[in-house]
């Protein structure tokens, strides 16, 4: 039987009147993330730079009865942001929920990263999730209605993986990030969390997912299998409402089928 829109379960986790900022909505793991909150009643801004992937997630929104429309944008330029927030709140009036997603990952060998691989991981990974929070941050305390800013760490955020040294660093970095300004906003009602996912193919890692690779992360793995990314959504809503997470700010929610509870 399902839950109606009365049932104390339902409300909540309802996200019926909320807007929500999908920034890298147009990828796997974010576009799961989006569906999710528009089936929970969000109006979802997609945000990437790929229309083609925007229109086939906004085709799957929409057909399940959601609410979403697509921003292009550049979420490592402070304009493009300012530019997104204020087209927004020109069409939605408010903002409640912002998702930082946008990544990018490489496997080069430490002592051969280029300066300009360099420049792009940290760009992308951690300059967008610092303006992203500067900007929407700075919203959501001068509007004083609170608010959910998820940022998508990394196991490598927690502990370094092996091959992929600049993207391990990145992803330390918005841990850190998401706990100092946890701190910083919890007065203001603004809740700041890091989603961590375990190990879901995606666009940005399948090229270091080689045999042998794999087989080592199933050997690591107690559930023995990889995530599929609607398994990201359940974290997801838990995070972005301000009833059912009310209480959680400045901490890491990790979806990885127990891949961090082993040692060796």
């Amino acid at each position: 039987m399902s839950a109606s829109p009365s049932d104390p379960i339902h409300q909540l986790f309802s996200l019926d009147n909320r807007v929500a900022v999908v920034i890298g909505g147009t990828g796997e793991l974010c576009g799961a993330m989006a569906e999710g909150l528009a089936a929970a009643g969000a109006s979802v801004v997609l945000v990437g730079r790929n229309p083609d992937k925007a229109n086939a997630r906004l085709k799957r929104i929409h057909d399940a009865g959601g609410r979403a429309w697509f921003h292009s944008a550049e979420a490592s330029e402070k304009a493009s942001l300012e530019g997104l927030l204020a087209e927004v709140l020109r069409r939605e009036g408010r903002v409640d929920i912002v998702v930082n997603g946008a990544g990018v990952n490489s496997a080069t060998p430490f002592l051969d990263i280029p300066e300009d691989e360099i420049d792009r991981i940290l760009r992308v990974n951690v300059k967008a999730v610092i303006l992203s929070c500067q900007i929407f941050g700075r919203h959501l305390v001068e509007a004083d209605h609170g608010g959910s800013i998820i940022n998508v760490g990394s196991m490598s955020g927690l502990t370094p993986l092996s091959r992929v040294f600049t993207y391990s660093a990145s992803k330390a970095a918005v841990h850190n990030l998401g706990k100092n300004l946890a701190r910083e906003w919890a007065p203001h009602r603004v809740r700041v969390n890091t989603l961590v996912p375990g190990f879901f193919p995606a666009e940005q890692n399948r090229k270091v997912l080689t045999p042998e690779r794999v087989a080592s992360i199933m050997g690591h793995t107690p559930m023995k299998r990889f995530g599929n990314a609607d398994e990201l959504v359940g974290a997801t809503l838990l995070l972005a409402s301000d009833r059912a997470g009310s209480f959680i700010t400045g901490t890491e929610v990790v979806v990885d089928g127990g891949f961090n509870s082993m040692s060796i």
